[in-house]
């Protein structure tokens, strides 16, 4: 069985190796976990919920935990080590197995989900401050697109990232970093309803709760 630990350095091992679409160093801690699966628990409600980039399952295992057992949750991921992660769980790991019925695994990009697919939630554990300014906007018209109306969007980012990553970067890199802040904080003053700390991560993160 793989297990939790194990889980652990399998993300170490991929963020060394890609640190562009991994974006950290290691899966994200269970109060981070449940503040991301905030929405998941909904009065009761089978809801239809979207992962992106579970990675190693850390946070599945909460959405799963939180979920009732009418609820359907569809995983999005591309890195094919996480993915064969996933599926041995999906067999084996005592929270994933039960639901693995109702869990659909897709190996690619979100931008490629079928857009009849539409969501009541959506979690995302993209590393949206190493993308392009580009790719930011086309993943956020996408999440705009999959959610049901009403529905709600799901993310974190670590406390500060952008600022310190502007301190060490060259004048290209501040400006991308820079006009990421914008398309966000534009986002937030519209769109956010909830916004949570969490300090007792490594490092501390912030929340995003969306709807639009």
């Amino acid at each position: 069985m793989l297990g939790v630990s194990n889980g652990k350095s399998v993300f170490f091992r991929e963020y060394l190796r890609n640190f562009h679409d991994v974006g950290a160093l290691a899966p994200s801690g269970t109060r981070l976990s449940r503040a991301l699966a905030h929405y998941v628990s909904d009065n009761g409600r089978a809801l239809r919920v979207l992962e992106v980039g579970p990675g190693t399952g850390s946070v599945t295992r909460q959405i799963v935990a939180s979920m009732t057992t009418a609820g359907l949750l569809d995983l999005v991921e591309i890195n094919s080590v996480f993915i064969k992660s996933l599926l041995h769980d999906l067999k084996h790991d005592a929270v994933l197995h039960p639901a693995a019925g109702r869990i659909t695994l897709f190996q690619i990009p979100v931008e490629r989900l079928d857009r009849v697919r539409r969501y009541d939630v959506i979690v995302s554990g993209l590393p949206l401050n190493n993308f392009s300014v580009e790719s930011v906007e086309d993943i956020l018209d996408e999440f705009r697109s999959l959610l049901m109306p009403g529905g709600t969007l799901s993310f974190f980012e670590y406390v500060g990232i952008r600022r310190i990553k502007s301190l060490i970067s060259g004048r290209c890199e501040r400006r991308r970093l820079w006009q990421i802040s914008v398309l966000l904080e534009r986002m937030f003053a519209t769109n956010e309803i909830r916004r949570d700390f969490i300090f007792a991560n490594i490092p501390p993160a912030w929340v995003h709760h969306v709807r639009f």
